[in-house]
């Protein structure tokens, strides 16, 4: 078996320092490193989940099973190349029990071989690729997948009359995610999606694409953009005039993001998505969740990121209540494994199988409540796993 200092050093971006045999148990701090975009298009991802983690912290004390924890958040920027570096200094320097965070799928395909060569646990935070489970045995994920966020808004759209819809998605591993995942359910009820046109992730301009949708008028377009960039998508579209052209807009939650959607202007009111989170979910556990975020953060909304960083730190937070302090890698993932609780978004499961979140899944639509827009939801899928791995 290859040594943390063999299989690290593999990887070539860092000078290694000696003593790394094992996970130093005896250490009274326990380190988790978050690694998160807090610069560029993606910086509302990392500013939510920071914001999320630190508030747990907060709540529940920086003392679990007698160890102190310690929060380490790094700026990747976006970029896969300096994940995987961080991921690196993290794991080799600071020897973290666990690193967190991953805005973006890439991001999360970059760290995943050191997790795995490492054996250090892997919480992935908002990045929703379905298939990111399973390039570690060491990942476990507290966001959500975009088949299992996209299929309720395919079932809705059936059951509404809309029989021709448009696709566009941002063109990477999620975005094709959800083009397929909408495309296959919508299909099976006798809708047609007519086009499927994908927009470049890196300084995305819509415009060009939304007229396309123009000239062709479908019933619905359907959108798919990462979280951060639906305030631009919503202004290209209105701007373009299809919000009063008749072509209703619909997609996962990630377009009507909680952080952004009261800078959309009310013509984004009325539009149907379906997704894992709502600032506005009716239910005690999310009104104290997102009182104390507000109260922590007072220019800010919680969204989907930040729920995702919230119970990605009680997971942590439980796994090691239940080893008794020990951070052993395999030792952590096991007592991750089939882990329940009721989170702000409802209840939620850590499949012991496949690593991954069943949750609810609700259809909303933004409505204006006291002055404000919001994510109202109005239907719920309950215990959605992720539908290409199931339970």
């Amino acid at each position: 078996m290859l040594t943390r200092r063999q299989t690290v050093a593999g990887f070539g971006a860092l000078p290694l320092v000696a003593g790394l045999g094992g996970r130093a148990e005896a250490q009274e701090v326990v380190k988790i490193g978050l690694i998160l975009p807090m610069t560029g298009q993606s910086a509302s991802t990392g500013r939510q989940i920071e914001a999320a983690a630190k508030l747990y912290m907060a709540q529940n004390g920086q003392a679990v099973a007698g160890r102190r924890i310690e929060l380490i958040v790094r700026d990747d920027t976006g970029a896969a190349d300096v994940t995987r570096r961080i991921a690196q200094e993290l794991i080799v320097n600071e020897k973290v029990a666990a690193i967190g965070g991953f805005g973006l799928t890439p991001l999360a395909f970059a760290a995943a071989p050191l997790a795995t060569q490492s054996k250090t646990p892997m919480i992935v935070m908002a990045a929703a690729t379905s298939a990111i489970t399973e390039q570690s045995p060491f990942i476990v994920r507290t966001s959500f997948t975009l088949p299992q966020a996209t299929q309720p808004i395919a079932d809705w759209a059936a059951k509404n009359n809309i029989r021709k819809v448009i696709s566009l998605v941002t063109d990477y591993a999620p975005g094709i995610d959800a083009e397929k995942a909408f495309k296959e359910r919508f299909g099976r009820t006798g809708g047609e999606v007519t086009a499927e046109v994908r927009v470049p992730l890196r300084n995305p301009d819509f415009a060009p694409f939304l007229q396309r949708v123009a000239d062709a008028k479908p019933d619905a377009l359907f959108v798919f953009v990462p979280s951060g960039i639906g305030g631009q998508f919503v202004k290209q579209f209105v701007e373009r005039g299809l919000d009063k052209a008749g072509v209703k807009l619909i997609g996962t939650g990630d377009v009507t993001d909680d952080d952004l959607l009261n800078d959309m202007g009310d013509a984004i009111i009325g539009v149907v998505t379906s997704h894992h989170y709502s600032a506005a979910h009716n239910s005690s556990e999310n009104r104290a969740f997102v009182q104390a975020f507000r109260a922590a953060n007072p220019n800010m909304r919680p969204n989907f990121m930040a729920v995702g960083g919230y119970d990605g730190m009680h997971l942590f937070y439980e796994a090691l209540k239940k080893t008794n302090g020990a951070t052993d890698g395999q030792g952590l993932i096991d007592a991750m494994k089939g882990m329940s609780w009721v989170s702000p978004r409802g209840p939620i499961t850590i499949e012991a199988r496949t690593r991954d979140i069943t949750q609810n899944v609700y259809v909303r639509r933004v409505e204006k409540v006291d002055g404000q827009l919001y994510n109202v939801e109005f239907d719920t899928f309950e215990a959605v796993p992720d539908p290409i791995k199931g339970r």
